[in-house]
């Protein structure tokens, strides 16, 4: 842990650890990446099959939306409901605890949403800058 000074108090900065315990890594980091927020998002309209979440997500391979839906089901945050019917219909949707995630995730997409074209503007920025050195 890391201490400094400000003027007479001492400020403790928090430590990250990479263990199982880590929040951060252990919860934030599943939906933190490239696609299940997307996919996420795509539940919330209500369950939807395999083939048509792969056409609302542009762009996720037919392996990367299997491994995503894997992922997010063992999180406990979509579930697959299968139906015997011929052929085999599957169905994924939002748990409980994934329609309670959505709920801050969207605060987090209407930031990104809003601040979109700065963000983008600081990378050009940045670009600019770091090319001309």
């Amino acid at each position: 842990m890391t201490v400094r000074r400000k003027g007479k108090e001492k400020i403790e900065k928090r430590v990250f650890h990479n263990t199982e315990d880590c929040p951060i890594r252990n919860v934030v980091a599943q939906i933190g990446d490239k696609w299940s927020v997307l996919i996420l998002f795509a539940l919330v309209e209500g369950a939807d099959r395999f083939n048509s979440l792969k056409s609302r997500v542009v762009g996720i391979s037919q392996r990367m939306l299997t491994q995503t839906l894997r992922d997010l089901e063992r999180e406990g945050y979509v579930s697959r409901t299968v139906y015997a019917e011929v052929p085999v219909k599957v169905e994924y949707d939002l748990t409980e605890m994934g329609r309670d995630l959505v709920k801050p995730l969207y605060q987090l997409v209407s930031w990104a949403e809003s601040h979109h074209t700065e963000i983008k503007r600081s990378r050009r920025t940045y670009d600019e800058k770091v090319n001309q050195e």
